[in-house]
């Protein structure tokens, strides 16, 4: 079992402590892994197996335990008399009325409680209220591109080499740890598939589930485009199909829910307001492009800006797309008091300084930096750093 410190190394002080620990992200990003490794870590520091409950809702075999209260009987059998009790719940939503039942416990048994799930919606709505200021959210994501070359055991090599594949293929573990390109691609269409039918359409009751794919289609063919409901109905009613705005909302809704997609809200900078006209949305894993579009080449400048978006969130940013009067900024990343402007691309072109001038334009005092795909563009243009997209990703900030 290969480790992923960045998590275990949030989930460490955490432990012992009374808020139920939620680990979230989308289908096969390696949340039961996770889990596995922190009852690992568990044992490592003399927890006794007996004192440990771990359960996968997935499996068929814990099918009686779905239903209301059993669950709850279940653990008060199979607790120790005495100490506390550690429970380790893979893919909770899978139980009824699981809110209430893990509130349950959580009162009245002595327990540390880990929960695993792959849908958003977990914490929110009625019965979310139970859990409200006692659980702490881990948001997981599929490798970024240091865990990527661990994974392979090229942390010693030249990095650079190996980024085209990380482009192509993504960074869901078990596409990772493949070697043969198609088999790499048969996984992917298995993992994009199971997110979207079964996450999504099933578990939503979708009638009309070509939609959905249409959808999730056109946000992952305009990533970094704004987009707007309007323009993605009427992109569906030219082809003659009728569907309202509101129907591309909830649908828009369902598909962030699973976590396949993120949404970046636009930000004004100089108002220092959120604005909801457009928005960008980002594909949480890039395997999913080349699974959804059944093409290698797509805008590789798009690409490189979807990465870059889920590095930031991985380092714990906000992450909104910025405007500054009629400025576009590429990404607005805040994280405590620290503010990033960033503009990215494949590389800079010749005849147009358009990424630096538009930084030029912000406030001064925040850490402006235009990411790029060439090496030959990296330096410093009129004080902004010029940043490889490879050193950025595996930089320490």
């Amino acid at each position: 079992m290969i480790k992923r410190p960045l998590y275990l190394k949030r989930i460490q002080p955490m432990i012992d402590t009374e808020f139920i620990k939620v680990i979230t992200g989308v289908r096969r990003s390696g949340k039961s892994y996770l889990l596995l490794m922190i009852k690992n870590m568990l044992l490592e520091r003399g927890v006794k197996e007996q004192c440990i409950i771990y359960i996968n809702f997935e499996n068929p075999d814990n099918a009686h335990l779905l239903l209301e209260k059993n669950l709850y009987d279940f653990v008060k059998l199979n607790k120790p008399d005495s100490g506390k009790v550690y429970l380790l719940f893979d893919e909770i939503q899978e139980v009824n009325e699981w809110q209430k039942q893990v509130n349950g416990m959580r009162v009245a048994f002595d327990c540390d409680i880990y929960l695993t799930g792959s849908n958003a919606s977990l914490l929110s709505g009625e019965l979310a209220t139970y859990l409200t200021g006692r659980f702490v959210e881990i948001k997981m994501l599929p490798l970024s591109f240091s865990e990527y070359l661990m994974f392979k055991n090229l942390e010693n090599g030249d990095s650079s080499r190996y980024f085209q594949d990380y482009v192509q293929y993504g960074g869901f573990p078990s596409v990772v740890l493949q070697d043969d390109a198609q088999l790499k691609k048969d996984v992917l269409n298995g993992i994009y598939q199971s997110i979207l039918w079964r996450d999504v359409a099933f578990r939503s009751d979708i009638r009309e589930p070509d939609t959905l794919e249409r959808i999730a289609r056109f946000l992952i063919d305009n990533i970094g485009h704004s987009v707007t409901t309007n323009k993605i109905a009427n992109t569906i009613r030219s082809s003659g199909k009728k569907i309202s705005n509101v129907t591309v909302d909830a649908y828009l809704k369902l598909l962030e829910d699973s976590f396949l997609f993120y949404k970046a809200q636009r930000y004004d900078i100089r108002g220092k307001e959120y604005l909801k006209s457009q928005a960008k949305y980002y594909v949480s894993d890039l395997g999913i492009v080349l699974s959804a579009l059944k093409k290698t080449q797509s805008n590789r400048g798009s690409k490189i800006e979807n990465i870059v978006f889920l590095e930031l969130k991985r380092k714990g940013y906000e992450v909104f797309v910025g405007k500054y009067d009629s400025k576009e900024i590429d990404f607005v990343a805040l994280r405590m008091d620290q503010t990033l402007y960033i503009q990215v691309t494949d590389q800079l072109p010749d005849e147009s300084d358009r990424e630096t001038d538009n930084l030029l334009y912000l406030p001064t005092g925040h850490k402006k930096m235009v990411i790029t795909n060439h090496w030959e563009n990296v330096g410093n243009i009129d004080g902004i750093e010029i940043v490889h997209v490879v050193d950025f990703l595996l930089g320490n900030d």
